[in-house]
């Protein structure tokens, strides 16, 4: 007996010796679980512990800064809990609208674009899309999907649809952008006669009257037309479309139009106004720097996010105008009724020929975009839901609360056509400040846009 206890002993220290051995000192790759022996199913998770993640235990999402989307803590909170309901880690970049093309650029040259990126169509279907990088999300939308989507504007669709049928962008959000007026100095000036602001539109002899009184009580430059690059060129761009009523592009989005003669009178009319300046030394962000300081009494780069938080934009400013002092504005048209350039941003996903890591960008999309958890993507991106209910989830009362977000819809109706996704978007961009930088030199007009315009069309074949 002595003999068999022994020898079962034994038996026992060589079976432990044995497994401690399979117990390497190399530490596995962090969040990378240990694959199940061949022909051994997995273990079963302990109970009250999250299952391991599927093959797929990770994926890469690359935003611009879209809103609070840019924002690493509110992503987080986002990702995070994604990753408790799914096990699948999301690893975030946050691109800069100054460098983010160039980044994932390189990316597509070197083959290591992210799984995902955050954008807008002239991106995402115009651009990465259009030139075969991205996968098709069509299989993505049903019936029920489509209809929420165009319960809210048709054009949403069309403008994340390539002309070759694929969907290359699953939208989240859309705007509208405007531009903005200092209350205040527009009372001093005597100017806010001008202003319809339970409706926030005016026309466009209103505006012309408007700078008039305003250079006339302040003897300076009241609005900047800003050509230093193409940083909110969607404000001069509506600027001029507006005035008279001319087009940007045709409405198949196949050439570009701004060689319309109503565009050629709107920017004769705004070189020869006192208070309107061709400044070829401010884009975007440098205006509305301005008309922060007060220095400029209006903006012609504005939307939803500055005017939710005036002191939030960075744009490097002492800000003495914020808040009350500011009011949005409809761009101004002959009858009012103005075409805003919209915004819409959503998700796309790169193909890199991993099926797993494709199914699981999918997975993500349809989380922030069509589930309970909609409301929190959006609320992220401080702009309006694209549709109507997500999953049951009724997404039209998002911003109850929110007594600016309501009356910003008033504006919604005025939403223009999405030509953003013509081809030759980049180039076209180029031409347009361009063609302003030479406007305000005092070049001539009509020859101007018409080379500019047709240099366009050029490089849109």
């Amino acid at each position: 007996m002595k003999k068999l206890l022994a020898l079962l002993l034994a038996m026992t220290m060589v079976m432990a010796l044995v497994a401690c051995g399979n117990n390497s000192n190399q530490k596995p790759a962090e969040n990378t679980p240990p694959a199940p022996a061949e022909n051994q199913e997995p273990a079963a998770p302990a109970e009250n512990e999250p299952a391991a993640p599927a093959a797929t235990s990770e994926i890469t999402l690359w935003t611009y800064p879209i809103g609070d989307w840019g924002d690493e803590a509110t992503v987080k909170k986002l990702t995070d809990a994604f990753t408790a309901e799914t096990g699948i880690a999301v690893k975030v970049e946050y691109l800069a609208y100054a460098d983010g093309d160039d980044k994932v650029n390189t990316a597509i040259t070197a083959k290591g674009t992210p799984d995902l990126i955050m954008e807008g169509p002239e991106r995402l279907v115009a651009n990465w899309g259009a030139n075969g990088y991205l996968v098709d999300l069509k299989d993505m939308f049903d019936d029920t999907d489509m209809s929420e989507i165009n319960a809210v504007n048709e054009g949403v669709m069309n403008a994340c649809t390539h002309t070759n049928g694929a969907i290359y962008e699953y939208p989240l959000v859309m705007t509208a952008h405007c531009m903005a007026v200092n209350v205040n100095a527009f009372k001093e000036a005597g100017a806010d006669q001008y202003l319809h602001l339970d409706t926030h539109t005016w026309t466009t002899d209103e505006f012309i009257n408007a700078v008039a009184a305003l250079y006339a009580h302040y003897n300076d430059t009241v609005g900047a037309v800003y050509c230093a690059g193409q940083g909110g060129d969607q404000g001069t761009r509506a600027l001029v479309n507006n005035l008279y009523g001319g087009a940007f592009t045709n409405a198949e989005h196949t050439q570009y139009t701004w060689d319309d003669p109503l565009n050629i009178q709107a920017l004769e009319q705004l070189k020869s106004m006192d208070g309107i300046a061709f400044d070829a030394s401010l884009a975007g962000g440098d205006e509305i720097a301005k008309f922060y300081q007060g220095a400029l009494k209006m903006a012609f780069c504005w939307n939803i996010a500055q005017q939710l938080d005036p002191n939030g934009a960075k744009t490097g400013a002492e800000k003495t105008v914020t808040g009350d002092d500011i009011a949005f504005m409809s761009f101004p048209s002959q009858d009012g009724n103005s075409k805003l350039q919209g915004g819409i941003w959503g998700f796309g996903i790169f193909d890199n020929g991993d099926q797993a890591r494709i199914d699981a960008a999918k997975q993500f999309i349809k989380y922030m975009c069509d589930s309970a958890h909609t409301v929190d993507a959006v609320k992220a991106a401080r702009y309006f839901a694209v549709r109507t209910t997500a999953e049951g989830t009724d997404l039209t009362g998002i911003w109850a609360d929110n007594a600016i977000m309501n009356e910003y819809t008033k504006l919604m109706p005025y939403l223009g056509d999405y030509y953003q996704v013509t081809t030759g978007w980049a180039g076209a961009r180029t031409e347009w400040w361009n063609m302003l930088q030479e406007v305000g030199a005092g070049q001539d007009i009509t020859a101007s846009v018409a080379a500019h315009a047709a240099t366009a069309n050029s490089a849109a074949g």
